[in-house]
C-alpha cells in the first residue's frame, strides 16, 4: 500500500467564511477523517497557521508572508494509506474543503526512499 498526501489549498484567504461556518467545516472534516481512520488507512495529517508564517527564498532572505498577490493558501493536509492515485482522489472527494468554492485538493504520492 501506498502513501499519498491531500494538499488543501484555499483560495478564500481573506475571510469571507464566518467563523461558525469555519467551526461547522471542521466538525465535518474530522468526521470524513474519522471515516478514513476507521477504514484503517488515516496516516496523519494536520491543518496549517497563518499567523506567523515566514518565506525563505533562494538566497536565505526570510520575510513574513506568505502574503500580497497570492491567490491560495495551503490550508492543511492529511496522509492516507491507498493502492493508487484514484483510490486517493476518491477520498480527496469527500472533504468538506471543497465546499468552499474555488478550493482544490492536491493528490500526491509520497515518495519513499
Amino acid at each position: 500500500m501506498k502513501e499519498f498526501i491531500l494538499i488543501f489549498r484555499h483560495e478564500n484567504a481573506t475571510g469571507k467564511v464566518s467563523p461558525e461556518q469555519m467551526q461547522a467545516w471542521m466538525k465535518q472534516q474530522m468526521d470524513w477523517v474519522g471515516g478514513i481512520a476507521a477504514q484503517n488507512k488515516f496516516v496523519g495529517g494536520t491543518g496549517l497557521l497563518f499567523d506567523g508564517a515566514k518565506v525563505v527564498d533562494h538566497q536565505k532572505m526570510v520575510t513574513n508572508g506568505p502574503f500580497g498577490d497570492i491567490k491560495e493558501t495551503i490550508g492543511g493536509y492529511v496522509i492516507v494509506k491507498a493502492e493508487n492515485a484514484e483510490e486517493a482522489a476518491e477520498f480527496a472527494k469527500g472533504t468538506p474543503i471543497l465546499q468552499g468554492e474555488g478550493n482544490t485538493v492536491e493528490v500526491r504520492e509520497i515518495a519513499k526512499h
